[in-house]
Parts: structure tokens; sequence; C-alpha cells
């Protein structure tokens, strides 16, 4: 801090620029290198996630598939007896 008492007015405001440039990066990349486990954390436990469903295919099987059109056997309405 004494030297910005010792430069003149246009080289503070130069130096002031730099400090504050070079604090937003700093700040940018230790930010992204704490978020950076979490987030890799979070997208492998949804993967795995994706995954188990598509292994399992589904708790119920209780309808039919068409193609890759699944519909529910509670989606079909009782029949009218004629």
């Amino acid at each position: 801090m004494l030297v910005r008492l010792t430069i003149g007015e246009r080289r503070r405001r130069v130096l002031d620029g730099w400090l504050q440039r070079t604090w937003f990066v700093l700040r940018r990349r230790f930010l992204l290198l704490y978020r950076w486990r979490t987030s890799s954390r979070e997208a492998e436990r949804q993967a795995n996630e994706a995954i188990n469903r598509a292994r399992n295919g589904g708790a119920k099987v209780d309808g039919k598939w068409e193609g890759n059109v699944y519909t529910p056997e509670s989606f079909r309405g009782p029949r009218k007896p004629h």
C-alpha cells in the first residue's frame, strides 16, 4: 500500500487495474478448482444411476412394448361390453 502513495496517479490506476484483474483471475481459478471435485462426483453419481436404470429396465413390467413405445396397463380404460 505504501507503493501506491509514492507513485503518480496514472501509474496508480494501472497498478490498481492489474491488481484487480489478477485478483479476479486467481479467485475464479480457485473456485473452479474447489468446485471441480464436487461437480465430477455428482456427474459420476448421475451416470451410475442412469446405467443402473438401463440395466434393470424399470421396477415393474405391467405394460406392453410396441417398438420403442411403452404403454402401461393402467392407461388402458375399461372395455365396454356390447
